[in-house]
């Protein structure tokens, strides 16, 4: 009973931010007014370790962009699969690519959030935003335009893309969309305006911001010991009174984010939990709506239905949960590009990925290529 009870309030929860949510915009390739954008600047940043096999498209992507990208900076934490050179021969091709070398990084530092704050101390003065780009992203030639235009429509500070997922195989179409799924059920559908800490969203792959807010609230520095830095930038600049976005764009921006699904759970299962200094108690119930709102209704109404047991409210209960789940599977499918068979079978994974996402919530300690982070601090 006790049991049931919780997930009818937690679900009563998700399902309202659900409503609350659908409907959202999507941001579309629009016709560019050229004048409109004349006086605003964009400069680019990607942060890079060893990218030399994932890069390339992105810089195609990248020296695509119209003029109002000034420049694009390459900041590499100290590659040794020669992306540097790979950098240096699109440079050839394209000015307004620049290769910042950003080695050794600093040990108190997130290595990505250092790669920012590099790129943003070696911006142009005259650029008015930051993009952020993440080396697996491919962004379509109408990108920062489109995203400028955006922001100046809504008033954002800073908006960032939920990207169109590239899956190929059969694993990671099992896992990746339970992963995704647990964002939809604690912070909802993309696609509106954020004001609340609580309710913030964003995608360090593909993040726009403003750079006079973002150095008025302390640059990148204010994720320097961040697991999740994208969140925490996001939600510091809410909690300093901005307004944010979080969108689709379809094929304006992809990317593939992971080589398989031992790589998406090692990696993605670090920073999906986003937990930091800004998330205070909202931790705990989002993991919980996680655990009994998406991944425990659908054994617990096989358990009740095969036992014959007699709790119908909480049958009945778990059966409307399960419904919930299926209709997110059909909601997340524009989230792909492509979809592999196994996708329709990735319920089965919620369980593990919650109990994951608990256990990854309570580690301090994190590694990524070799570095040791540690929520607070580095080492």
């Amino acid at each position: 009973m006790i049991l049931t009870i919780a997930q009818a309030i937690l679900g009563i929860r998700v399902f309202k931010r659900l409503l609350y949510t659908t409907g959202g915009e999507r941001i579309q390739p629009v016709r560019i007014d050229r004048e409109a954008l004349a006086a605003d600047r964009v400069a680019i940043i990607v942060p890079v370790l060893n990218e030399y096999k994932r890069l390339a498209p992105c810089l195609e992507g990248l020296i695509a962009q119209g003029i109002t990208v000034a420049e694009i900076l390459v900041v590499d934490g100290g590659s040794t699969d020669g992306t540097q050179d790979l950098v240096r021969l699109y440079g050839q091709r394209d000015p307004r690519i620049r290769l910042i070398d950003a080695s050794p990084i600093a040990p108190a530092w997130n290595g990505k959030v250092w790669g920012l704050q590099k790129g943003l101390d070696a911006v142009n003065p005259d650029c008015d935003w930051i993009l952020t780009i993440d080396a697996d992203v491919q962004p379509a030639a109408a990108l920062a335009e489109t995203l400028v235009m955006q922001a100046r429509k809504r008033s954002l500070a800073a908006l960032s893309i939920a990207t169109l997922q590239k899956v190929e195989d059969s694993a990671q179409g099992l896992l990746h969309p339970s992963l995704l799924t647990t964002l939809v059920y604690r912070f909802g559908i993309p696609g509106n305006a954020i004001r609340k800490i609580n309710a913030v969203q964003a995608n360090g792959q593909c993040f726009l911001l403003r750079r006079d807010v973002l150095e008025k609230s302390g640059g990148f520095t204010i994720a320097r010991d961040s697991v999740c830095e994208d969140i925490t930038v996001a939600r510091a600049l809410v909690s300093a009174g901005y307004t944010i976005g979080f969108y689709e764009a379809g094929e304006l921006v992809t990317t593939k984010m992971y080589e398989n699904w031992r790589d998406a759970w090692r990696n993605w299962t670090r920073s999906l939990p986003m937990h930091d200094q800004f998330s205070g108690s909202n931790t705990l119930p989002g993991w919980l709506e996680i655990l009994l709102v998406q991944a425990l209704p659908l054994p617990l109404l096989l358990l009740l239905s095969l036992s014959k047991s007699p709790f119908r409210v909480a049958r009945f209960l778990n059966g409307v949960l399960v419904m919930m789940r299926l209709g997110v599977l059909v909601g997340t499918t524009r989230a792909y590009q492509r979809r592999p068979w196994s996708y329709w079978f990735s319920p089965l994974c919620d369980l593990p990925v919650a109990i994951q996402l608990g256990i990854s919530a309570l580690r301090r300690r994190h590694t990524w290529r070799g570095r040791t982070f540690i929520r607070g601090g580095l080492s």
